[in-house]
């Protein structure tokens, strides 16, 4: 280097939108029973895979079987995950949380209703999609009322953007699904253009969906829709 001359400053990582926010929360002593003593059972390692690797993660060990494998990202307390997974028990089910109340609570719920159709993944959502699930495997994915970063300033944190949305669509087999659900309207309108401009995607409405009778309401929504909350659907499909 010459005399005088200043190293190039270091170039800065780029910032990662992650699937969740850190938020203390204190444990009941019945989330931290299931945690103790359905989590080695139910809880799966984050695990993966090297991108010419001969096996990545499979369901099918892991469930000891062959079924359809739908994927929901951050289920909060898990009583919706819980309800969907007892009406569809030919489906398999893998929740993705980092709350350890949340998993705690959805283990307990695991326990009582006997779903052996139903794992959790307790690591960000983002790089378990990247990392964990091989493209092309996934019968559906749920996002059922992610964080809407209301304040404009804030709104790079949401989790639905192109290249987030490009990524899941990645890992839907051909005619799988990907269902979000929001009850912030600027949020539904943004999930709508991002979902849209998804050439792997198509809507499967004109516009917003029905919400399928298998999306069980949580109290918060039922709460919001009898004070006339608004809430949006969208469901889109992998191209074949």
């Amino acid at each position: 280097m010459s005399a005088g001359s200043e190293p190039a400053p270091a170039a800065l990582p780029q910032r990662r939108v992650r699937s969740f926010v850190l938020r203390g929360g204190r444990m009941g002593s019945g989330q931290q029973r299931a945690l103790a003593e359905l989590g080695p059972r139910f809880v799966l390692p984050f695990a993966p895979f090297a991108p010419f690797a001969a096996q990545a993660f499979d369901a099918g060990t892991v469930f000891g079987r062959r079924a359809p494998l739908v994927v929901e990202i951050g289920f909060g307390m898990g009583d919706a995950t819980a309800q969907v997974a007892a009406a569809m028990p030919a489906t398999d089910f893998i929740g993705i949380e980092v709350h350890e109340a949340g998993v705690g609570a959805l283990l307990r719920l695991i326990g009582e209703r006997g779903l052996g159709n139903l794992r959790i993944v307790r690591h960000d959502a983002v790089e378990v999609f990247e990392r964990m699930l091989a493209p092309g495997t996934l019968a559906g994915i749920h996002v059922w009322f992610p964080d809407p970063w209301p304040k404009k300033r804030h709104h790079k944190r949401r989790l639905l953007q192109p290249p987030i949305v490009a990524l899941l669509a990645s890992r839907l087999a051909p005619g799988g699904y990907l269902h979000c659900a929001t009850d912030w309207q600027p949020y539904a309108e943004q999930m709508l253009e991002v979902l849209s401009g998804e050439a792997l995607l198509v809507n499967s409405a004109a516009g917003y969906a029905e919400r399928p009778p298998w999306r069980p309401l949580t109290k918060f929504e039922s709460r919001g829709l009898k004070l006339g909350h608004g809430v949006w659907d969208l469901v889109f499909r992998r191209r074949p």
